[in-house]
């Protein structure tokens, strides 16, 4: 991927990453809870929820250890 990534992209990986992280607040869980839940380590929680870019597997992964539908983190 480019480093230069359109303005509209950045925005929505942050916004992704703040629903990952008001659903993950919503149920009492702490970024390694989530990591222990999912099998992803703590580092890449917080990437994600910093808006990086992340994998579609790991999305999905968070959807489900969060009890939500996928498309609930990505259109909210």
């Amino acid at each position: 991927m480019p480093a230069d990534q359109p303005q509209w992209i950045l925005d929505a990986r942050r916004a992704v990453g703040d629903r990952i992280r008001v659903q993950r607040l919503h149920r009492n869980m702490t970024q390694e809870s989530l990591a222990h839940a999912t099998g992803i380590d703590r580092s890449t929680i917080q990437r994600m929820e910093a808006g990086s870019e992340m994998k579609l597997s790991h999305l999905l992964h968070v959807a489900h250890a969060l009890r939500v539908h996928v498309t609930d983190l990505l259109h909210g």
